[in-house]
């Protein structure tokens, strides 16, 4: 299984996102697009472009960065609800077609304003039951002619997507994406995803939950090709342990003080908390798993750290695709000046 190396673009409504420094213009085209041209330039395959009401729409943002480059691939964050199947099979087969077959999806179930773009949804179940449903109509969409499906949150009749994605090799569509932690999203990731997104959780963690992944899997009857998996986390990486050590607590103590712009509070995920429990087992789990930010309103992939140097990071990173993590997408902030730096410094070592 090749690996695949993405990096985060911050598509976001506010500058200083996790402390970048990027203020004037932060989400114009040419910053933007300017990030995705660098990583091209650095040797990453592409980046998350995140999803949520109220900042730059996801899907828009994607299409425009694609336009500006010739190999990065935009791994779109997508909401069910935000989007019925058929239109975004639609949208998503076309700028597919496009591109030349560069669209990678991320499906994702946690909570959002839903109000404000007119959604409403029930209780965990549901909400997960809808997600299954969207993902297995959105892969029949893009496999399948004259698609007719009623089900009980959605329903086509007759329905063909023209153009098609882009079919290369093994690939018959876009890769979906997947993350959550709860007992319903692991139900739909064993049977529905095409990768499993973890945090940085430990060593142990992460192997205990491909197993159990895996288990469900066949215990429910997966009809795709295997499951794969893939880690979000940040990567902090310096010229030498010491510097990157240095420069995480100093990081970390600035968010102490408020300094640095907190995430938006997930407590009530299952991943999030997960990640959360960790600090009890000690600010440094593993080799180099920083997991102090999480105290001070490090969220999501920044609750969690892979500190240290360029080799440091690389032989942790090594110990997840032992496990079999083939996919992982990494950021630190400053954003543009760190995809340049672990471009150059980290994604050698792995590649190599």
């Amino acid at each position: 299984m090749s690996l695949q190396f993405l990096w985060y673009i911050p598509n976001e409504a506010r500058p200083g996102h996790r402390g970048d420094d990027a203020v004037a213009g932060h989400n114009s085209l040419a910053t933007l697009s300017g990030h995705a041209e660098a990583l091209e330039r650095h040797g990453w395959d592409g980046a998350l472009i995140g999803t949520g009401w109220a900042r730059p729409d996801t899907f828009t943002v994607a299409t425009a960065l694609a336009a500006r480059t010739t190999t990065f691939q935009p791994l779109i964050a997508v909401r069910p609800g935000y989007w019925r199947p058929a239109h975004f099979a639609s949208a998503a087969a076309t700028l597919d077609h496009l591109t030349g077959g560069r669209v990678l999806v991320n499906i994702v179930s946690g909570q959002d304003d839903l109000a404000a773009y007119g959604d409403s949804e029930g209780d965990q179940a549901q909400r997960y039951g809808r997600t299954k449903e969207f993902m297995r109509l959105v892969r029949r969409l893009w496999t399948e002619q004259d698609v007719t499906h009623h089900g009980e949150h959605y329903s086509v009749t007759g329905s063909t997507v023209v153009p098609r994605p882009v079919v290369r090799g093994e690939r018959r569509h876009p890769r979906l994406y997947f993350g959550g932690a709860s007992e319903a999203a692991e139900r739909v990731a064993a049977t529905e995803a095409d990768v499993q997104l973890f945090w940085g959780e430990p060593l142990d963690g992460v192997a205990a939950r491909i197993e159990r992944l895996k288990l469900l899997g066949e215990r429910l009857g997966r009809e795709l090709p295997p499951l794969e998996f893939g880690l979000r986390v940040t990567t902090l990486v310096r010229d030498t342990t010491e510097q990157a050590w240095a420069d995480a607590e100093a990081k970390v103590a600035r968010m102490a003080r408020g300094t640095v712009a907190r995430d938006v509070d997930w407590r009530a995920a299952v991943g999030q908390r997960r990640l959360l429990d960790l600090a009890a087992r000690g600010d440094v789990l593993d080799r180099n798993l920083y997991t102090a930010p999480g105290r001070y309103g490090g969220g999501g992939a920044g609750t969690t750290w892979l500190v240290g140097s360029a080799e440091d990071v690389a032989t942790s990173l090594r110990g997840y695709q032992a496990l079999g993590v083939t996919h992982f997408v990494l950021s630190d902030t400053p954003y543009l000046a760190e995809l340049e730096r672990q471009g150059d410094w980290l994604l050698p070592l792995l590649r190599g």
